[in-house]
């Protein structure tokens, strides 16, 4: 696996969690998700990736949606965490936390080989 391909899964991997980290503080509508990811992290994500996202989680009670359509020219779908969305992002929080301490021990590990 070359290295481009490796950043690949690890951003794909983390885009899921990312959304809803997203969505804890507010329900947002699909375009504003992506700028707020772009804006706050430099992850740059394509409305074809995230609105199939989008569709999963809202498929698998993750996220409850809701048309408004007095805020612009169109009407825009808001997403927001469900009760069993912020537990899935209560739980992956955990799981990232342990994770991300593990592979921050073998780094200074490994610096201190080198």
């Amino acid at each position: 696996m070359s290295f481009e391909n490796w950043q690949e899964q690890l951003r794909r991997g983390g885009l899921e969690f990312a959304v809803l980290l997203t969505l804890s503080g507010s329900s947002r509508y699909g375009l504003d998700i992506i700028r707020h990811l772009e804006e706050s992290t430099d992850l740059v994500v394509n409305e074809g990736t995230v609105y199939p996202l989008l569709a999963r989680l809202a498929q698998q009670g993750i996220l409850d949606t809701e048309w408004v359509a007095d805020e612009g020219p169109h009407p825009r779908k808001y997403y927001r965490l469900t009760k069993p969305g912020r537990a899935r992002l209560d739980a992956m929080k955990q799981h990232w936390d342990s994770f991300s301490r593990k592979l921050d021990t073998l780094a200074r590990q490994s610096e201190k080989n080198s």
